[in-house]
This record gives C-alpha cells, sequence and structure tokens, in this order.
C-alpha cells in the first residue's frame, strides 16, 4: 500500500494494529534474545521493519504516512525491539547516508531481519565528551587497518554481532581531520567486552578493549580521515533516534505511572500533589508533541542537525524531572514502591540520561551555537596536530 490517501492508511494502521495484537500475545512476560530475534524476523517478514527504507537494502519503500501509522499502531504495546535500537536508529541510518553500496547491501537487511544486533563505540575513557579526543588507533597494514585501544559507555555490546567504531588514523594532523569510522565484527578475537554494573543494579553499558584487531579495509565507512563527518551524521541520528524511542515507550516514572501510584495511596486529594503531576503532564506532552513533529521531519527528508540536541536535553531534563516528582510524591515509597520497581529503577537511571548520547552540557553549547547562533566558545586545540596535544586538557568540544 503505497497511497496515503486516509482511508488506506487507516487501513494500514488497522492491519498494522491487528498484526501486533496477535504477535504479542504470545510473547513471554520477559522476552528473552531469541525470542527478541524471532519476534524481528516476523515483523520484517509482516512488512514492518524498515517501512521507509529503500527496496534494495530490505526495506519497504513506503512514505512516512505508513511509518506513522505503524507507530501509533504500536504505541499501545511493549515490544521487544529495544537491543535492535541503536542499529535502526543510528548504525543503519549512517550506512544509509554515507556506506558503499556494498555495505549497505551486506548489512541492512540482516539488521532489519533481526539477524544483526549493532553498538556504536565512540566514547573513551580519557576523552570525555570531547569525542574528537580518542586515542584508540587503527594503522594501516596491506589490506587491513589493526586497532587497539578503549571504548566505554556502550550499549548492547555483549549482544552485538557488530558495532561503529571511530579510531585515530593520522596522529600528524589537527584532531578532527585524522579520524576514520569503522565496521567492527564484535565476534573478532581481538575484542573483549566487560560490563559495567551501574546504581540500577543492571548492567546497561559496556567497556570494550581492542588488542590487534584485523579490520578489512572495506570496512572502513565513509572515507579515511574523515572520520569526524562520519561521526556527526552517527550522532545526530543518536540524539534524534534517543528522543523518538523515549516518546514511544511509557518512562517508569511518567504521569501515568506516578498517578497511578499516587492514587494507589490516596493522595490525588492533595492540592500540591495534583499541581505536581499536572506539571509533568505538560512537560511530557511537549515532549512528546516535539518529540513526533521531529519524528515527521526525518520521515519526510528534512534532517534536524543541531535541533536534534534539543529532542535530547528535553529529554534528560524530563527524566530528571520525573524522579523528582516521584521523590516529592511518594517519598520513602519511591524505593519501597512495589509495580516491579520501575519506578525505584527510574530514580537510580535519571542521571545516566544526562549523561548518554552527549551531557546536558554539550547539548547547551549546541543549542547556542548551532540552533540560536550564539558566540562559539573558544576552541584553541583545532589547527594543533594531535601528536602535540596533552590529552585530557583540549578545549571542551562545542560542535560534536
Amino acid at each position: 500500500m503505497t497511497s496515503t490517501s486516509p482511508p488506506d492508511i487507516d487501513e494500514y494502521r488497522r492491519t498494522a494494529r491487528a498484526w501486533l495484537e496477535a504477535r504479542t500475545a504470545g510473547l513471554p512476560p520477559d522476552p528473552g534474545l531469541d525470542d527478541a530475534r524471532a519476534f524481528m524476523a516476523d515483523l520484517y517478514d509482516a512488512g514492518y521493519s524498515g517501512i521507509t527504507w529503500p527496496v534494495e537494502y530490505g526495506g519497504q519503500g513506503l512514505s512516512a504516512a505508513e511509518e506513522r501509522a505503524f507507530q501509533q499502531a504500536a504505541s499501545d504495546f511493549t515490544l521487544p525491539v529495544g537491543v535492535f535500537g541503536i542499529g535502526l536508529g543510528m548504525c543503519g541510518p549512517t550506512l544509509l547516508s554515507i556506506g558503499t553500496e556494498e555495505q549497505k547491501r551486506r548489512h541492512l537487511p540482516p539488521l532489519l531481519r533481526g539477524e544483526e544486533i549493532w553498538c556504536q563505540m565512540f566514547s573513551e575513557p580519557g576523552a570525555g565528551s570531547d569525542v574528537a579526543s580518542l586515542q584508540t588507533r587503527a594503522v594501516r597494514d596491506g589490506d587491513h587497518w589493526v586497532v587497539n585501544g578503549q571504548k566505554v559507555w556502550t550499549s548492547v555490546a555483549r549482544q552485538a554481532d557488530l558495532g561503529l567504531l571511530i579510531a585515530r588514523t593520522d596522529p600528524d594532523v589537527p584532531k578532527h581531520q585524522g579520524i576514520t569510522m569503522f565496521v567492527i565484527d564484535m565476534h573478532d578475537p581481538g575484542v573483549t567486552v566487560r560490563p559495567l554494573r551501574d546504581m540500577t543494579g543492571e548492567s546497561h553499558f559496556n567497556e570494550i578493549f581492542f588488542d590487534d584487531v584485523r579490520v578489512p579495509a572495506e570496512n572502513v565507512v565513509g572515507e579515511a580521515n574523515g572520520g569526524w563527518s562520519a561521526a556527526v551524521t552517527t550522532l545526530l541520528h543518536e540524539r534524534v533516534s534517543i528522543g523518538m524511542g523515549a516518546a514511544r515507550t511509557e518512562r517508569p516514572a511518567s504521569f501515568a505511572a506516578l498517578r497511578r501510584a499516587a492514587g494507589e495511596r490516596g493522595l490525588l486529594a492533595d492540592p500540591a500533589v495534583r499541581e505536581r503531576l499536572v506539571d509533568l503532564y505538560l512537560r511530557e506532552r511537549a515532549f512528546d508533541l516535539l518529540s513526533a513533529k521531529m519524528s515527521q521531519e526525518v520521515k519526510a527528508g528534512i534532517q534536524p542537525g543541531a535541533r536534534g540536541s534539543v529532542v535530547k536535553l528535553l529529554l534528560a531534563d524530563l527524566t530528571l524531572d520525573s524522579a523528582d516528582a516521584a521523590s516529592e510524591i511518594l517519598g520513602p515509597d519511591t524505593v519501597a514502591h512495589d509495580d516491579e520497581g520501575r519506578i525505584a529503577r527510574a530514580l537510580a537511571w535519571g542521571p545516566g540520561m544526562a549523561l548518554g548520547g552527549g551531557t546536558n552540557e554539550i547539548m547547551r553549547n549546541i543549542i547556542g551555537d548551532r540552533v540560536l547562533g550564539l558566540p562559539r566558545e573558544p576552541q584553541v586545540d583545532r589547527a594543533v596536530p594531535f601528536k602535540d596535544l596533552k590529552v585530557g586538557t583540549q578545549a571542551k568540544e562545542a560542535d560534536r
């Protein structure tokens, strides 16, 4: 169905909802990785994976209208697709934008079918928010590049089959000019993944070590030493993807969850509680509307650019505010509330959202520079060869 007339789109939405209702009915209460892969395979076979992606790369070749209709139908279901989010929202779109024809045909169909899971490896222990100060090295050796170094704060790395890595390939030029992006086989024996347990008690992130990992030259994404531009492409997709993904799922400390919890405790008669809930509802609604608008623009081929940082910043602020609202309304019950411990985990996870995908401070710099046109921060190290820099003392990165 490629027509965008209202009757066809309504039918598309109804058909998608009926399929989702039937398929999710057979899911176990806590789906595992095998369940997630099977669900993605069925989603692909039903025509609901890669709805707007080109047909030649495994997509459906449909319009943004069908994509919106499916997301509307899916909003009432909990789908086991989170482990594929980085591939579908960041890595896949990067390959679509700047990958070679061979890379697109090799990697995109398996990604859409759930056969391969992807991660994204940018952050390093010594680089912080200054991503361009990365020290992981890749040295050319014939038809391969040899990678050595470390990455950190990487989501789904333990489950990932492949990943996008940025590494330094020329230390004799300024830091932004000597970086290259690669597709990495996460099953290579030189790749070691170690989980990092956070204060939620879970391991959302991982650190990764590379020891003489040999990467075929054809795995370069974009141009050699042009990896900064490639990284910016991925980061733009990342920020929009984080915001749109959050808008499609119920946040653990959302208005609905806190209203339900407050009602169970007879707290809704308190005017202060009601006022706090109304404030949270308005902030959620504003975020969801902005996220939906940005999603529609992306599907229509309008790239958000630096405006994607607005969505990411608002989500981080909303996550922190939701955690504050939970503690204000529920008090000690925030950590003792039953609800499978979701609200307590949301409280512990709040600070992480202000760090992942770029810190709030970096987001504000980007918004000020690129959206509002404010004077840029001084960047004294952009013309200095990387080998002459003292890593860890560079100016803050304001243009990620």
